[in-house]
């Protein structure tokens, strides 16, 4: 820049010379209070890229951009590209876009194993954190078909298989990665882990085989005590042969309906005497009673005196007692009420020919004696 004569300042004045290059300013000068800003739109001084950069309000981001992932490098430049790119959204814990750039890379094809490896291990990494453990061990597995002493791969692999609770597996990389390097630390920890959730897991495995093998012993007495009393149980193979039926009783004992919604089942005490769950209804007002354990040599008398030694409290009437109540037990396929005295036995009322257990609850009306509901309810049944 060339220097100023000194006489020509003095000719024009301090203030005239200084007015002489007044004018508008730079229009895209820094602004000094928001300068941190200014400086992160600038691509050499970013800190974090937008996610998404449109060319018109960043053109000097996009034209970088277009340089560095130039079609004209070879596949193994792209790809370590792509490679830096995820590692550095991995170190801002920004998983998905670090997954978004090992993708990127691995669709370059590029011809070095140990490259595509590592993208895989990554990858794998960044997928783990995201908790996409099924995904990660994919990629674990990948890189080891690439690279089959990758230990990282390893590493990340045994993590994913503890995660997705595969012990023997984990145990298993654990190992492989182990013989390459005795000592690694990760491993060790993982395998002392899985090792003892497996055989934690096997011990739980063969008490639950126990469990049901003794339950499945029981089933089977329950079942042979049930068909030695002559009970009827409906089944969806009540109709099949004898063989068929069995194997539908058997069945139902080990289905869900072998526990009613009351969360009772049948039971054989040690003399080999059956207690049933059993369900009596008041339609008269839509109530119930369950007993969870009705001994079979009981009598329905003796549970009535006691179920309406107190009156219940939806009889207004107060007319609901022992010596005041009939019972009876329904014949679905016939559309019949048998009438069941108050002095038998349940084992006596579930041998009578007509009597079917349903769902192994065995369940009864209630209606008090000669009531006018009693004569309407009954009125259209056939009553036996």
């Amino acid at each position: 820049m060339a220097a100023v004569d000194p006489e020509i300042i003095a000719a024009l004045g301090t203030e005239s010379f200084q007015e002489e290059f007044r004018g508008p300013c730079y229009s895209g000068r820094f602004n000094e209070d928001q300068w941190e800003e200014e400086f992160e739109k600038i691509p050499l001084f970013m800190k974090k890229a937008p996610s998404e950069i449109d060319p018109l309000k960043n053109p000097e981001l996009a034209c970088l951009q277009s340089i560095i992932f130039d079609d004209e490098r070879s596949p193994e430049e792209q790809a370590k590209i792509y490679k830096n790119e995820g590692n550095d959204y991995f170190k801002e814990k920004d998983y998905k876009k670090a997954v978004t750039s090992y993708t990127e890379g691995l669709k370059k094809k590029c011809a070095d194993p140990n490259l595509n490896a590592v993208l895989h291990t990554n990858r794998a990494a960044a997928q783990y954190y995201m908790g996409n453990f099924r995904s990660a061990l994919n990629d674990a597995m990948a890189a080891r078909k690439r690279k089959p002493c990758h230990l990282k791969a390893i590493v990340r692999g045994a993590l994913c298989h503890l995660e997705l609770k595969n012990y023997a597996e984990a145990v298993n990389w654990c190992d492989d990665g182990l013989q390459i390097d005795s000592r690694e630390k990760t491993l060790l920890e993982v395998r002392a882990k899985a090792d003892k959730l497996k055989r934690t897991e096997q011990r739980d495995m063969r008490k639950a085989k126990l469990k049901e093998k003794k339950e499945q012993n029981t089933n089977k007495a329950l079942l042979q005590t049930i068909k030695a009393r002559k009970v009827k149980l409906v089944t969806e193979a009540a109709n099949e042969e004898e063989d068929s039926a069995s194997a539908g009783l058997c069945k139902l004992l080990n289905g869900l309906s072998f526990q009613n919604s009351y969360g009772a089942r049948p039971s054989v005490d040690d003399q080999g005497r059956l207690s049933w769950p059993v369900l009596f209804l008041y339609p008269e007002y839509a109530q119930s009673d369950f007993i969870s354990a009705f001994h079979e040599d009981s009598r329905f008398i003796d549970h009535l005196v006691e179920m309406f030694d107190e009156l219940p409290p939806w009889d207004l009437e107060q007319k609901y007692y022992a010596g005041n109540l009939e019972v009876y037990f329904e014949d679905e396929e016939r559309e019949e009420l048998y009438q069941v005295p108050p002095k038998s036995t349940l084992r006596q009322v579930l041998q009578h020919p007509r009597c079917f257990v349903k769902d192994l609850t065995p369940s009864f009306l209630v209606c008090v004696e000669s009531s006018l509901f009693s004569k309407r309810y009954f009125q259209a049944r056939n009553v036996q």
